[in-house]
């Protein structure tokens, strides 16, 4: 019997009960990093909390950066006495102490949407935990859930609060920008607001509605008979069988190989 997934706590305005300790380790994970001017934002639970008003219950702080700015930043987190590893060099690093996690976080881990400087220079003024720092404008929120679409965690539904919660105040050119060819993920993300808020559906511009379904009509009525098999970049646990018994493209692999920069660890000498 497959093991049940772990239960997602209901969203709510009410702020979430963090820890005192953990409070504190974040606290201090925040001061480090903007006192040693390390280009970063915050994302997760505390960039929504920004845009929609929801509290989340969250285990660990999520930080974006660029690849490049990895090694440093872990290199002053150790000073500080946490353990650092690059779990991923495709877009993930950890560093934890007391049981207390940061995500340092490059891009997705299908390697298709990745941190760049501008989604630090779009930040959002923020103030977490008493700290002066900034969050994830909501273009590069959105951005960065749209690929979320797994089996056990499906971020559609906070792309869907973060449009409610702006009431469409949204760069729309922006968000265009980052999907680039993969805008029917952002279609699929787009009608699945339009379905649950159907009363604001004007807060999708109706010159996006028509420029999506527009290119989806061209597809429908023009299919490439020699398009790749996407599925791998949706969830490749769930499309396994795609690639590993039907001999389909794993395209996903291709994403990750060509991902450049990847991160690397920090240097012996510390941060230069």
């Amino acid at each position: 019997m497959a093991e049940p997934l772990e239960k997602v706590s209901p969203t709510s305005a009410t702020p979430a009960d963090i820890p005192e300790k953990q409070e504190t380790l974040f606290r201090e994970v925040l001061t480090v990093l903007e006192e040693k001017k390390v280009p970063f934002v915050v994302s997760g639970a505390f960039a929504l909390q920004q845009h929609t008003g929801i509290y989340r219950s969250t285990k660990d702080l999520d930080v974006f950066l660029c690849a490049e700015d990895v090694p440093c930043a872990l290199a002053h987190l150790q000073e500080h006495g946490f353990e650092c590893e690059v779990r991923d060099p495709v877009w993930l690093a950890k560093a934890h102490r007391d049981g207390f996690f940061v995500d340092l976080i490059t891009g997705m881990s299908n390697a298709v949407i990745i941190v760049e400087s501008s989604w630090i220079e779009r930040a959002y003024p923020a103030t977490i935990f008493g700290v002066p720092t900034r969050v994830l404008a909501p273009e590069e929120l959105i951005a960065s859930k749209l690929f979320v679409t797994r089996r056990e965690r499906f971020d559609g539904a906070d792309i869907a609060h973060v449009i409610y919660g702006t009431k469409g105040q949204i760069d729309w050119n922006r968000l265009l920008e980052l999907t680039g060819e993969h805008w029917e993920i952002l279609l699929w993300a787009l009608l699945l607001f339009r379905y649950v808020y159907p009363a604001q559906t004007h807060y999708v511009p109706p010159w996006l509605w028509q420029d999506l379904l527009g290119r989806l009509s061209v597809e429908l009525c023009n299919p490439d008979t020699k398009a790749r098999f996407r599925g791998s970049l949706v969830d490749d646990n769930m499309f396994s069988i795609d690639l590993n018994e039907w001999g389909l493209d794993n395209i996903l692999q291709e994403y990750r190989e060509l991902r450049m920069p990847k991160i690397e660890e920090p240097s012996e000498n510390g941060c230069d």
